[in-house]
């Protein structure tokens, strides 16, 4: 009995030995395993980053799923997978990660930041105040965030609260040149065409020349015809309509820059053009009757004022410079009939005009 009894306690120790071993194994198995997939999860992040800053958006939202795959409360690689998401076109997709993350971490930055974006170009823009004045809570050194800060102020048309948060954005970030452009833009709105002017010659000279911003070159075109900066303002639109050439306000806008700089010829053809895209606009027959006016060629400019008044009755600069053509096809009752038009529409030249001319 007594040597059943120590060889059976002895197997027992030998058993409870193996299962220690078993046991301190496997953990040190199940550690050494997620200590690998957390290491797998880190590197599939770092490739997912690089493949989003070389704009292969797909390749980074597959990446970082794998990352988050490995790892499921990876809010970093969340954030960046709904930015390529949204970058990608994907809206839903990266409101849905947005969402996600949000249920992890209330207050994360990433995915505030993103969605007050999202809802700006959504035009959804108490939604967008919201998330981005909750975003500013968390860093106030985000110069992006108060770049879209001046852009609903822009839209709220409170442009002095605008142009103080482009200023913030330049402050932190003065290389920044969406927020030099946009700061040019509130100032053109503001009528401020001098310092806008300024604005936007730093922009372009510090923006790439193989990828110009050429809603800047058009901004600055339009600046340059306020400031009777003509032949400038003619190679700003040439720049833009490089990439636009069939912009028909950009045609109409380029026709009364050489109109202004005295090339009427050019003028014509942009107009031409112009009406070739839409026939129906009273302002491309105005001008293009203005350039036929100064070439001498009276008859077909008539018949350009001529029509810009039946599109547009009520259009007081085209029936002033319907007068200028008739009086140099002396046509004075006719050209004093039109002024008298005008000053009834109320355009102050047409009163002086007629006190001029037409008093007589």
């Amino acid at each position: 009995m007594g040597r059943l009894f120590y060889f059976c306690k002895f197997r027992g120790m030998r058993f409870f030995v193996l299962v220690l071993f078993c046991l301190c194994s496997w953990a040190a198995y199940s550690q050494q395993d997620t200590s690998h997939k957390l290491s797998e999860a880190e590197d599939l992040y770092i490739a997912g980053c690089k493949l989003l800053d070389s704009a292969k958006y797909k390749d980074a939202i597959q990446t970082f799923k794998k990352a988050i795959k490995q790892k499921p409360d990876y809010v970093e690689a969340m954030n960046k997978m709904a930015y390529a998401k949204y970058k990608s076109g994907d809206n839903k997709g990266a409101e849905k990660d947005i969402q996600t993350i949000m249920k992890l971490a209330p207050d994360n930055f990433g995915a505030l930041k993103l969605q007050g974006i999202m809802y700006y170009n959504a035009n959804k823009f108490k939604e967008a105040k919201t998330a981005i004045d909750s975003a500013l809570s968390l860093n106030v050194d985000d110069a992006e965030l108060f770049y879209y800060r001046s852009r609903l102020m822009l839209a709220g048309k409170s442009y002095k609260t605008a142009l103080d948060a482009a200023n913030q954005a330049l402050e932190i970030n003065p290389k920044y040149i969406d927020a030099m452009v946009l700061r040019g833009e509130i100032k053109y709105t503001m009528k401020d065409y001098k310092y806008a002017e300024r604005d936007l010659n730093e922009a372009i000279a510090a923006m790439s020349a193989e990828k110009p911003d050429y809603n800047a070159y058009k901004l600055r075109a339009k600046c340059r015809f306020e400031n009777a900066n003509y032949k400038p303002a003619v190679k700003d639109w040439d720049v833009y309509m490089e990439a636009f050439p069939e912009d028909e306000d950009a045609l109409v806008a380029r026709g009364a820059c050489k109109i202004e700089a005295g090339d009427f010829s050019g003028a014509v053809v942009d107009l031409d053009h112009a009406i070739k895209i839409n026939a129906k606009n009273p302002v491309s027959y105005n001008y293009r009757g203005v350039a036929k006016s100064e070439l001498k060629q009276f008859v077909d400019a008539l018949k350009d004022f001529d029509q810009s008044i039946k599109l547009k009755f009520d259009y007081p600069a085209a029936y002033v410079n319907r007068a200028a053509a008739k009086f140099a096809s002396k046509d004075k009752k006719g050209a004093c009939d039109d002024l008298n038009k005008a000053d009834s529409l109320g355009d102050e030249m047409a009163y002086k005009l007629i006190e001029q001319y037409c008093k007589q």
